[in-house]
């Protein structure tokens, strides 16, 4: 180090100057930094009114006067105690969303680094490596845009949350905050929409189900028409909830094979479910999932819903009919 001393001293004074400047701005950006992360701070996750409010899409026929979804009506969200939730539940979203959740401190150095190689190559902001205490900060604080600044944020916050929160905790914050799907926020008011009963009493298969949902829940919904590739997911959770050790091999195989029935929520909350659940995952993979559930548009479509009213119960009348006769 003392040779280093007197190399700096021989230095011409041009290259003294911008030596000295170079490590001022370098103290002067480690000082900020350093800053702004002590003095940021760490989210109340007991006082939920405080989260952002998301503006909700609504589906209109063609007059645009039949309101056929509205994707956030009736948002229904029950805050559930860490007891009275499935430890299947737990399991299964810890090994579909973040198997090393009880071993890092609120970060995966490694998923970053892969996802970083990711972004560099395509060039963008594309694939995240979010753990659930990460997920929690992002889906109850941040806004949803992709930046390396929001990451930096979310990192920062996640480390100071799983200092003064246990693992518990922050799981039973995330299963409380997390969008299943439907207008449902939280497990518990998610097993009473898909399933009509309450979160502590769902199965491994049921679990294995609303495990698989956030993701993407318009994709993977069980109203709509991809309910095979619900199932492969459903059916990827318990694989992962068997490799860490969760459930053994009969009870994997018995979750898999077990017939899971989904309430009616479908017919209940929405019209024509099907071409809804068509024109929510075109404009999803057009404009993007976070505009489409939180962008508060306002769309329009082709649908005719008093004629489609009139061929609906024709069908249901004279397919009965022929049925019963034939």
């Amino acid at each position: 180090s003392f040779s280093y001393f007197i190399t700096f001293f021989r230095m011409k004074k041009p290259f003294k100057f911008i030596f000295v400047f170079i490590l001022i701005f370098i103290l002067f950006a480690a000082a900020s930094v350093f800053y702004w992360v002590a003095n940021l701070k760490i989210p109340d996750f007991e006082s939920f009114p405080e989260r952002k409010i998301a503006q909700s899409t609504k589906i209109y026929d063609r007059t645009g006067e039949i309101l056929l979804y509205d994707i956030h009506r009736d948002v229904r969200r029950t805050i559930a105690p860490c007891n009275e939730i499935s430890r299947h539940l737990k399991n299964a979203t810890v090994a579909i969303e973040d198997r090393n959740f009880y071993r890092h401190r609120g970060v995966s150095p490694s998923s970053i680094f892969r996802a970083l190689l990711v972004n560099l190559r395509r060039g963008e902001v594309s694939q995240g490596a979010s753990t659930i205490t990460q997920q929690l900060v992002k889906n109850t604080f941040l806004e949803p845009e992709r930046s390396y600044t929001r990451k930096l944020k979310e990192m920062v916050l996640a480390l100071k949350i799983e200092r003064k929160y246990s693992k518990e905790e922050i799981l039973n914050f995330y299963l409380n905050e997390v969008y299943y799907g439907e207008a449902s926020y939280g497990v518990e008011s998610a097993s009473e929409t898909f399933f009509g009963k309450s979160a502590k009493d769902l199965t491994l298969a049921e679990s294995a189900y609303l495990a698989a949902l956030p993701k993407a829940p318009s994709y993977y919904s069980p109203y709509g028409p991809r309910q095979k590739e619900l199932g492969e997911r459903k059916n990827l959770v318990l694989r992962k909830m068997k490799e860490l050790g969760y459930i053994n091999e009969e009870e994997e195989e018995g979750a898999r094979e077990e017939k899971v029935i989904f309430r009616n929520f479908a017919k209940e909350s929405l019209r024509s479910p099907h071409f809804v659940m068509y024109v929510r995952d075109y404009l999803i993979s057009k404009y993007g999932k976070d505009l489409v559930e939180e962008g508060g548009l306002k769309v329009f479509t082709t649908l005719d819903y008093e004629l489609q009213q009139k061929a609906e119960n024709l069908v249901k009348e004279f397919v009965e009919k022929e049925e019963k006769e034939f």
